[in-house]
């Protein structure tokens, strides 16, 4: 059996073709159905978020298990393979392991030492279980990356102050357009990211903030953390009019489809007062076509890196004392892993040296039997 991981990231790919390969939680049991259906593929599971979409394998035949996946992405996605391909990386083996390692550390993220990734990678190991897709090879890859993850950060700093994609977009927000705190300001969606953006909000100085949210009990639940901010609450229906009112909005949301666009937003825009649009969502919560409307400027997450990169730096000392830890752990998988693959071979001999016994055994006298159950008796007694 051969480990393979197949996929894309912000760093092979952009935004536009990392939201076709999307794979969202609600369809993530059949796309693992229609993985593990190939003839090839023991096991998969799939690590979906906004930066990367990788999938894990364990295969009989690593070509053909690689040609199995890269069939399945190209269907989910409607992407032609040709035109597929060049986003796509290959992992093999060692290199497999290696590279869940160092995303679960966070030395692969857009942002290095990110923790949200780690709890990413938790998630598609706990659906991987859940659905049934994982067997042993797959849950041991898994939990040996979880633990190297823990490790990097309990044993490095390289968590500590680390940028966040929600901190990068309010950092880009605050060098576009300055003096957030008398920026009318919404937010839309009340998951993690976007607690995240009302922290840094408030580090800026930030009072006052919209939300809008499907559920507005969620949004009370976030709004209820952060007492020194005065929060206005709004569900979808109301998404089209707050967003015109605004000078600034981050959209951080699950939708599959575009929230926003040139027709829907066109509609409520007066006037040229200018808006700025922070989209962190992959796929994409607000259409590219709004850009059309003059008065509205759109970043997403690609439009990030440069702001990230001013904080890599720092950060890449750190990354190196990371990488001495994931060595460590990936010799304990790889010596747990080669274990495994003797087991068939101990199996065999030890099949062959019974069947050689039992060809060999000689049927017992009647004396031996006697004297051995006398024995027996013996030992019983004392």
């Amino acid at each position: 059996m051969n480990i393979a991981v197949i996929g894309l990231s912000h760093k092979t790919a952009p935004v536009d073709v990392r939201e076709k390969l999307s794979v969202p939680e609600d369809v993530r049991e059949r796309a693992l159905q229609h993985l593990c259906g190939y003839a090839h593929i023991q096991e998969a599971t799939i690590l979906s978020t906004c930066n990367r979409l990788e999938i894990y394998i364990v295969t009989s035949d690593t070509e053909v298990g690689v040609r199995e996946v890269h069939q399945f992405l190209s269907e989910w996605s409607h992407i032609p393979l040709p035109q597929l391909r060049p986003y796509l990386f290959i992992l093999l083996h060692q290199d497999a392991v290696m590279h869940l390692m160092r995303v679960a550390s966070g030395l692969d993220s857009l942002v290095i030492g990110e923790g949200q990734i780690l709890s990413q990678v938790k998630r598609c190991h706990q659906l991987g279980q859940q659905y049934k897709s994982i067997g042993s090879i797959l849950n041991r890859l898994f939990t040996g990356a979880i633990a190297a993850g823990k490790r990097v950060r309990t044993e490095t700093s390289i968590g500590t102050g680390a940028v966040s994609i929600s901190s990068a977009a309010v950092e880009l927000a605050d060098l576009r357009l300055q003096n957030l705190q008398n920026c009318r300001i919404a937010i839309v969606g009340a998951g993690k990211m976007s607690r995240l953006l009302v922290q840094h909000l408030i580090a800026r100085g930030v009072k006052e903030i919209s939300i809008i949210n499907r559920s507005l009990e969620r949004a009370q639940e976030l709004a209820q953390q952060f007492p020194e901010v005065r929060f206005e609450l709004f569900t979808m229906t109301d998404l089209l009019p707050i967003v015109a009112a605004m000078d600034l909005v981050f959209t951080g949301t699950a939708a599959t489809q575009p929230l926003l666009d040139r027709e829907n937003l066109g509609s409520v825009l007066t006037g040229d007062r200018p808006l700025s649009i922070i989209d962190i969502s992959v796929p994409r919560n607000v259409h590219a076509n709004v850009t059309e409307l003059g008065s509205v400027q759109l970043f997403n997450v690609d439009d990030l890196e440069a702001v990230v990169a001013q904080n890599q730096e720092a950060r890449r000392q750190l990354a190196q004392e990371a990488e001495a830890i994931l060595e460590e752990e990936l010799e304990t998988f790889l010596a747990w892993w080669h274990a495994l693959e003797t087991i068939p071979t101990i199996r065999s001999l030890r099949q062959k040296m019974e069947l050689s016994a039992l060809k060999n055994w000689k049927k017992p006298s009647l004396a031996w039997v006697v004297s051995l159950l006398i024995s027996t008796k013996g030992s019983l007694r004392q």
